[in-house]
């Protein structure tokens, strides 16, 4: 697990986790701002808006994300 700062040819998506370095917790993105120089985030079940500063993205090495299982969603079976 790597992280980085996000710099301004960036692209945050809403939805994607990123780490909120004040309180030193993971967080999944609501809102970026960046005209506003802000990131709106879902923390514990609590909204935040904090300075872009104040996160780092998070990059996973294919071998650290969660395998997903393949299957179908079973409707046509009759």
């Amino acid at each position: 697990m790597e992280f980085y700062t996000i710099e301004k040819s960036d692209k945050v998506y809403p939805g994607e986790y990123l780490l909120h370095l004040p309180s030193k917790q993971v967080v999944v993105c609501g809102a970026y701002k960046p005209n506003d120089g802000s990131i709106r985030a879902l923390v514990s079940g609590r909204l935040l808006e904090d300075k872009i500063e104040n996160f780092h993205k998070i990059k996973l090495e294919p071998t650290e994300r969660k395998p997903r299982p393949k299957r179908k969603c079973g409707g046509c079976k009759g």
